[in-house]
């Protein structure tokens, strides 16, 4: 394995709209959503692990999920952890990520990636970031891997590449918001747009001058910090300023504003878990495209449906199409999949009228 590869896993989100099983005080990452036998980020680990190694993989993740992570990850001690002792999008957990590399080894390449993200292939992953490393070896790019899109996904930020270039690496021309779903169609009948993943691949050298060129605030900010890091003094540090730091995400912050900014289209499979349709449409279904996580099912005149129980139970279902059932402990959903997108409402719905302990 070579020592100069990095990966930081942003394992900090809440995941709300995979409620009831996600929840604040335990978030989709640390479970197992798909019934494999590892949790979302114990899987993630175990790819990047293939050609990175254990001692140089940082998971940036939020204060209360410290003992969450050591307890999934034993392959890592706890100061590969970086805490946020405030919610800061992106942005600032990525230059304070680079920082710390760069300190340690000022030679490294970093690859940054969301912990909830599924990918089957992981053979053709592994040899993308490859490509990736390779290229932001020789050259000062900052790349990131696009999907190719299957649908006009109106869910998703797109990759507009140049059209003119005809190599494996494009050059960006524009990161584009979610779109309409006239949009999105215009997107896949051009050719040349990705889904946005939020994979990332730099040098640590190209990251940090990129933050100094295009966010100058915050790459002074995090520079104070410099002779703290990797040392006993950087938990305060962090703690006295990260909350300090503008609330942006890394694409807004430099993805969009620099020139350097180069994307590979993705050989691999992927599906961004965000939801529990993409959770029905990852999984394996029987003959009338029910979609089933751990439970025993007995189902009837039923389509559609997407079944996840916390234990092995017994599931009778008659009469219901396009659901989503959920069987946890204190909980149980029983939800159109068609209004997926309000279980982020419904969420505050129920903190507000129980409290927090459904939450």
């Amino acid at each position: 394995m070579n020592k100069d590869y990095y990966a930081v896993i942003m394992a900090g989100g809440i995941g709300s709209r995979f409620w009831p099983v996600s929840t604040s005080d335990f978030p989709k990452q640390f479970h197992d959503m798909l019934g494999t036998g590892q949790t979302l980020l114990q899987k993630t680990f175990g790819r990047l692990n293939k050609i990175i190694p254990s001692k140089n993989i940082l998971v940036l993740t939020n204060e209360r999920y410290l003992q969450l992570t050591l307890k999934q990850l034993p392959q890592i001690a706890e100061e590969q952890v970086i805490l946020e002792p405030a919610m800061r999008n992106t942005a600032p957990c990525i230059l304070l990520s680079a920082l710390k590399i760069k300190k340690q080894n000022p030679n490294a390449l970093m690859l940054v990636a969301p912990s909830d993200h599924w990918i089957e292939d992981e053979t053709a992953f592994l040899e993308d970031v490859q490509i990736c490393f390779d290229a932001c070896q020789r050259k000062d790019y900052l790349m990131t891997l696009g999907i190719k899109p299957t649908f006009p996904n109106t869910g998703y930020g797109y990759i507009e590449a140049e059209k003119k270039e005809s190599s494996v690496i494009k050059k960006v021309k524009q990161f584009r918001e979610k779109p309409d779903y006239e949009t999105a169609k215009q997107f896949l009948a051009a050719g040349n747009f990705m889904w946005n993943a939020g994979i990332f691949l730099w040098s640590v050298k190209s990251i940090s001058d990129a933050f100094e060129e295009n966010n100058p605030v915050m790459h002074a900010l995090f520079s104070e910090g410099i002779p703290a890091y990797n040392t006993s003094e950087e938990k305060e540090f962090i703690a006295e300023n990260y909350g300090k730091a503008e609330n942006v995400s890394i694409d807004y912050a430099i993805m969009e504003k620099a020139d350097n900014v180069y994307v590979k289209k993705a050989s691999f499979d992927w599906n961004d878990l965000g939801t529990w349709g993409a959770l029905h449409d990852k999984m394996d279904k029987d003959s009338q495209e029910n979609a089933v996580v751990r439970a025993v099912p007995h189902l009837k005149e039923a389509h559609r449906n997407m079944v996840y129980t916390a234990s092995k139970k017994l599931v009778v279902v008659d009469g219901i199409d396009d659901y989503i059932i959920v069987d946890k402990e204190d909980v149980l959903l029983i939800y159109p999949k068609e209004k997926e997108q309000d279980i982020k409402s419904l969420l505050a719905d129920v903190k507000e009228n129980f409290g927090k302990k459904y939450t």
